[in-house]
């Protein structure tokens, strides 16, 4: 739900505008503003789920999120889509870190494996075809609720999933801030207010500047991000030198590895969140494709994720940690198959996203588990929020980086100094660029991921 979300909305955005009547910042910030709400609560949020037991703060999250999906659903004005959204994101926050560390706690040994595979192929196969399900549910229009039913599909299965809580959700008791005490206190306020006001001011200007000219405002919020962030980790550092207890424990970094498969899926989520960007311009405005129509070819992408999970199980048996380095080659393979097949017929796009989309099944879900695996139990919460922003910061980053060089190429195909609209020749010019720094993501990610396993078999090997 909270994957699906972000992107099941983007493809509703032209419908939401005309029915609205919104502005294009507005729109914007029904996208930005889940998006950002979300990077900046999930660090706090898994240290909730530490201090408090993520059942507990999971079902919290759940309601919220299920609550504010009906306010978007219902909503009659843009200001009020826009706050849902934001409460949208905070309640996702609250969700996410509990999830992954719900799978740390209650599955040991090869059945964590097989756990954080389900969710790998869960969470890849919601981001690849939320914009096919959009497109499906606006076009259905049931019972003329349009784009409304983008965010009214969620109360059915939150509230379903907040009534089987209690029955198939073990309780997972909290170790208190402090690793020891269950429910004291002690969590650090002013630090969550830090990292959220660091976190705002670099994802924000980076969501929404490109598109509105870079205005002034951009440069200074940009610029503040660092004081506010190096001010966090001071606080961070201070903290634990006092012996109390941090937000982050900058110690979790120090974990064999983790630093490393952190920038790994940070390569693999800026390159899924830009190749969804950069492809819907291209087949909708570019291609002339209807929104369903789109979603339809970008199947290929989910038809790919699904084969290449489908098969985890027994590539894992027989590459072992090699796995995400192989699925990095092929996502790579895949879209340089995409770069050939701009210059064709359309159809011909939907070979290099299915072998796209067997590499992203490769990588995924291994390396997530890789980089969780070496956490100690009681800072599962908290490196499932470090991951979480992680992924989440991706995205802006890689939509950010990919659409710049996306716009860049396509301002500066001549179209726009003859005063004409881009053709088809100028949008794929501007596929293929982008497609480029694409696969220096995925190149990226088989080389991190290569020193992640070695600092893996250097710990085993100290014992």
């Amino acid at each position: 739900m909270t994957t699906l979300d972000f992107f099941i909305v983007t493809v509703a955005i032209p419908s939401i505008r005309g029915d609205l009547r919104a502005g294009t910042a507005a729109m914007q910030f029904v996208i930005a503003g889940y998006g950002l709400a979300y990077a900046a609560g999930l660090i706090l949020a898994g240290r909730l789920g530490d201090w408090g037991g993520p059942r507990r703060v999971f079902s919290a999250g759940l309601a919220l999120f299920t609550l504010a999906s009906a306010v978007c659903g219902t909503a009659p004005t843009t200001g009020v889509l826009v706050t849902a959204r934001i409460g949208q994101g905070l309640a996702a926050a609250l969700l996410a870190p509990q999830v992954l560390a719900l799978v740390t706690a209650l599955y040991p040994g090869a059945g964590r494996a097989r756990a954080f595979g389900w969710y790998g192929t869960t969470v890849g196969l919601a981001g690849v075809s939320g914009q096919l399900i959009g497109g499906l549910l606006v076009a259905a229009d049931p019972a003329g609720l349009g784009w409304r039913t983008c965010f009214l599909v969620n109360l059915p299965l939150g509230l379903a999933a907040l009534a089987l809580v209690p029955r198939l959700l073990p309780e997972v008791s909290g170790s208190g801030p402090d690793g020891k005490h269950p429910g004291r206190p002690g969590l650090d306020g002013a630090g969550a207010l830090l990292l959220a006001a660091g976190l705002l001011a670099l994802a924000g200007p980076l969501s929404v500047g490109r598109e509105q000219g870079w205005p002034a405002w951009t440069w200074p919020a940009l610029a503040a991000a660092v004081p506010l962030l190096a001010g966090f980790v001071r606080r961070q550092r201070r903290r634990t030198a006092a012996g109390r207890t941090p937000l982050l424990d900058l110690k979790i970094f120090r974990e064999p590895g983790f630093a490393l498969g952190l920038a790994a899926v940070l390569a693999l989520f800026a390159g899924s969140a830009g190749l969804s960007f950069v492809l819907t311009l291209y087949l909708q405005d570019g291609r002339g494709l209807a929104p369903a129509a789109a979603g339809g070819l970008v199947t290929a992408l989910n038809a790919g994720f699904l084969v290449g999970s489908a098969v985890i199980g027994r590539l894992t048996g027989r590459l072992g940690r090699r796995l995400p380095i192989v699925g990095g080659l092929v996502l790579t393979a895949g879209l340089a198959l995409l770069h050939y097949a701009a210059a064709g017929p359309v159809e011909w796009l939907a070979a290099g996203l299915a072998v796209a989309g067997t590499g992203m099944g490769w990588v995924m879900s291994p390396l997530i588990a890789s980089v969780l695996a070496e956490v100690r139990g009681r800072h599962a919460g908290l490196a499932a929020g470090v991951l979480g922003t992680v992924q989440e910061m991706a995205g802006v980053l890689g939509v950010t980086a990919v659409g710049t060089v996306f716009f860049t190429t396509l301002d500066g195909g001549g179209a726009a100094t003859r005063g004409v609209q881009p053709g088809l020749m100028d949008w794929t010019d501007a596929l293929r660029s982008s497609l480029v720094l694409l696969i220096v993501f995925a190149l990226a990610i088989p080389v991190l991921v290569r020193s992640h396993s070695r600092a893996h078999a250097r710990r085993h090997s100290r014992g």
